[in-house]
């Protein structure tokens, strides 16, 4: 480990070390633009220039290695006047657009301009423009802003896995470009406009919408799959202006999904912010006041037989409103109750068969990965992108059981259905030989009838593979909802000999199942599957396909209108904070389920969130450990039987379209459009 001096502080550093990052360990702050920790180091922005001690002239500190005895200097008569010669060089042709930049107030070249800059320049023949590119819906171009600096080139090669952008030309004609005129087709392109150090990149919808000293920050966790991205949601008043990532090594890193990102349009339209029951008389739902509409559920469910109802949660719930609707069912003697309303069928009695037990940063140490029945690309982008960084750093052998789809990363496809666990092939000896196996299974696996019996082979496989033994976990379940975990884990399931949501559907059209209470469900036909005979009660934030269907509907908060508890696909438990008020009359979800307890005379005995807490943590002792995973001991699960040799499919056939408010955002209609439609067709036409 050489030891160096950095401004005559001595300090010692692991070998490989650059000269930027140990003069970050020591708090001084070196300048850059090209330099991102978590990218290749091109330098060639040469704004953190330093001056060492023999060298004839100012190195670039990103690309330099700590060497023993060094003496660096980073505030030197040298490095000042080299930085302002390079801040001279960068701001030649850069416009003078910073009134009217969407990065303005947050742009590192308005940062470093400030202490490096100068009040004129020495420049005056014409700037050179760059005509913008269309790179799809989510990412605006003014490339004339652009610094060459390459982070959008790098970041779409190597974390998103796409060959979006490059640089073009040499000298005084470099430029990026997509070379043909083409779209960013990637699940992560928001993440471009983060890296960007300037304005060349910002955000397409949020263009011209605000400024960041106007926006009150709130930190929270993303719904929009299991993964559990943390997020900073900005907002301004009582309206979400956008969506941004907050660093957490162990989860998201610092990405994020783009629907994550950009699908919080969708929280403007088609918003339930008061009360409704269907009218007698001309059958349509009419607005009601909030006393009439709970009396009214309080009345069916009261007069309903306990066996005659049912409940179900979606995929967007906190872990607060689910435990209470639990507590107001079990109080009814209502057994009826699901959570898995996508139709999926899997063991739910033992923790280790659902959740993620290697967790996703411990991804990073896999030596062999099989992804069974899932397209982690869609289902869960920060996950994919995770293996991507685990193949470019150890090329990773990957294997696929499922249909053959762009990973972003090279992989052996072994079979499309079940039977392919039992062949013969090569990748398999791979498998049993790592060191740290890893097997990722997708919830297509289970979306099918023999669904617990696919459990069990794949429990009895992964035995046989030995990818659990001491020290490391390596089976592991892809969540795709938000709510599942939480909702698995306080046992929001059949209760005894209790119908699960299949059951509860089929109850339904055969005319055996008199009310039905829906908490946020609308991931499937609602209208179509629920028999005419049965009482619909809807709560949730969106007139979607429940509250379609819904005999009352009570409306509820959306998840940046809330605090909650949500638990996810590593059954890491962790808190989203509430960003602005609810809509109209809308209220939280457990307040609901509350009040309407106390018009039933069973009231349930908390009246603020930290009681429903202090119960949730009591029972399940994971809700009390917030931010941490907690381990799940290995042992079987799956039901022995029957295994169809069905090919898998995903459960995601559109990444942009998966939720309430996803499919009402039209900036994901416009990625649908974009991206969806035109890519099907060419599938079909390589077929």
């Amino acid at each position: 480990m050489p030891k160096l001096k950095i401004n005559n502080t001595e300090i010692e550093v692991p070998a490989g070390t650059s000269i930027l990052q140990a003069a970050e360990m020591l708090g001084y702050e070196v300048p850059r633009f090209c330099y991102h920790d978590r990218l290749s180091v091109p330098a060639n922005c040469r704004m953190c220039l330093v001056e060492v001690k023999g060298a004839p002239k100012p190195v670039a500190s990103c690309a330099m290695a700590c060497g023993e005895n060094m003496e660096v200097m980073t505030e030197s008569a040298m490095v000042t006047k080299a930085r302002h010669g390079v801040m001279e060089m960068m701001l030649i042709n850069h416009p003078l657009d910073c009134p009217i930049c969407d990065q303005g107030g947050e742009c590192d070249l308005q940062d470093q301009a400030f202490g490096y800059g100068f009040d004129r320049s020495r420049y005056h023949e014409d700037k050179r423009a760059k005509a913008d590119s269309d790179v799809g819906p989510l990412v605006k171009t003014v490339m004339t802003r652009c610094i060459q600096c390459t982070r959008c080139v790098r970041f779409s090669e190597e974390i998103a896995g796409v060959s979006a952008f490059g640089l073009m030309n040499r000298g005084e004609d470099a430029e990026i470009s997509t070379f043909i005129e083409k779209a960013v087709d990637s699940e992560l392109s928001g993440n471009l406009v983060d890296v960007c150090p300037v304005g060349a990149l910002t955000s397409k919808p949020y263009a011209f919408t605000a400024r960041p000293w106007e926006l009150r920050k709130t930190p929270s966790i993303d719904v929009h799959d299991a993964v559990g991205s943390n997020i900073r949601i900005d907002a301004r008043g009582n309206e979400v202006m956008r969506i941004l990532p907050r660093i957490n090594e162990d989860v998201n890193e610092e990405w994020l999904a783009d629907k994550s990102r950009s699908a919080i349009d969708g929280l403007k339209k088609a918003r339930l912010d008061r009360p409704y029951v269907r009218d007698v008389v001309s059958g349509r739902l009419r607005p009601s006041t909030w006393d009439e509409a709970l009396t009214m559920a309080a009345q069916k469910l009261s007069e309903a037989y306990p066996t005659r109802v049912a409940a179900m949660v979606g995929a967007l719930c906190e872990a607060e409103s689910m435990v209470a609707l639990k507590d107001l069912m079990l109080s009814l003697n209502v057994k009826n109750m699901d959570c898995r309303t996508d139709g999926t069928l899997f063991d739910t009695a033992k923790r280790c068969g659902y959740v993620m037990n290697t967790t996703i940063a411990g991804l990073e140490q896999a030596d062999a990965i099989l992804l069974v029945a899932t397209n982690p690309r869609h289902e869960a982008p920060l996950v994919n992108a995770r293996i991507r960084k685990n193949w470019l750093k150890n090329r990773v052998k990957v294997g696929v059981i499922g249909e053959a789809k762009d990973l972003t990363y090279p992989y052996a496809h072994i079979g499309t259905g079940p039977e392919a666990l039992n062949s013969k092939h090569a990748f398999f000896d791979v498998l049993k030989g790592a060191k740290n196996p890893v097997i990722i299974v997708g919830q297509g696996a289970f979306l099918r009838p023999d669904g617990e019996a696919v459990h069990a082979a794949l429990y009895e496989f992964a035995t046989r593979m030995g990818v659990v033994k001491e020290g490391w976990s390596g089976f592991n379940v892809l969540q795709t909802n938000a709510s599942r975990v939480g909702a698995l884990d306080i046992g929001f399931l059949p209760q005894g000999d209790g119908l699960n949501a299949y059951g509860i559907l089929t109850a339904s059209q055969k005319g055996e199942l008199d009310v039905l209470y829906l908490l946020g469900v609308d991931e499937f036909d609602v209208g179509a599957s629920i028999g005419n005979n049965t009482f619909v009660i809807y709560q949730g934030h969106h007139g979607d396909q429940g509250a379609a269907r819904a005999d009352i509907v009570l409306p509820g908060a959306a998840y940046t209108e809330k605090d909650g508890l949500y638990v996810n696909t590593e059954g890491r438990v962790q808190m989203a904070k509430r960003a602005v008020s609810p809509l109209g009359e809308a209220r939280e979800d457990w307040k609901i389920i509350r009040a309407l307890s106390e018009k039933m005379g069973k009231t349930l005995p908390y009246d603020a969130i930290y009681q429903l807490r202090a119960r949730l943590a009591n029972e399940f002792p994971q809700f009390g450990k917030i931010g941490e995973v907690v381990s799940s001991e290995w042992s079987a699960f799956g039901v022995a039987g029957d295994v169809k040799n069905h090919p898998f499919h995903s459960p995601i056939d559109n990444y942009y379209m998966t939720n309430s408010i996803s499919r009402l955002s039209p900036t994901m209609a416009e990625c649908t459009k974009r991206f969806v439609t035109v890519a099907q067709p060419l599938a079909a036409a390589a077929e």
